[in-house]
């Protein structure tokens, strides 16, 4: 398992747009907005590989000083709960405190709430509907 740094408009950036389309945008009937991937390109995007295939990804973006929220968190079907959601987390933990961060935020879909809560992250404020789906917004002090 290889956790890295994606650089915006590389072939592995197109891989982390399918794998992202593929799990968290096709089963609800969206797209991307070309605009929305355009936007990405001042966010840190990451990565985790196997054998040069992308498993999980996800992107940090910066909301204020010294805030960023997690956006996009995929692990490709049949990988889910094997630890790479986990792995993934700990570096993007890793990556926002090094970069200065002090807290991470998240918009978290209702059905993962407990996957974030295991990994130190709690609820702040009611659920609220994204995408089409309940959300719950959820935060943790790094």
């Amino acid at each position: 398992m290889a956790l890295k740094f994606i650089d915006h408009g590389t072939p592995e950036y197109e891989e982390m747009i399918e794998l992202r389309k593929l799990i968290l945008r096709t089963p609800l009937g969206l797209t991307f907005d070309p605009e929305e991937l355009e936007n990405e390109k001042d966010d840190i995007l990451l990565g985790c590989f196997d054998d040069d295939r992308l498993e999980a990804c996800c992107l940090l973006k910066e909301t204020e000083k010294g805030v960023v929220r997690l956006r996009q968190m995929a692990v490709i079907d049949g990988l889910q709960g094997k630890g790479i959601g986990r792995a993934l987390m700990t570096f993007a933990e890793n990556v926002a405190r090094d970069a200065g961060y002090k807290k991470i935020t998240m918009h978290a879909r209702k059905n993962a709430i407990g996957f974030y809560e295991k990994l130190g992250y709690t609820i702040n404020g009611n659920e609220f509907l994204e995408v089409t789906i309940p959300h719950y917004e959820m935060e943790k002090a790094l």
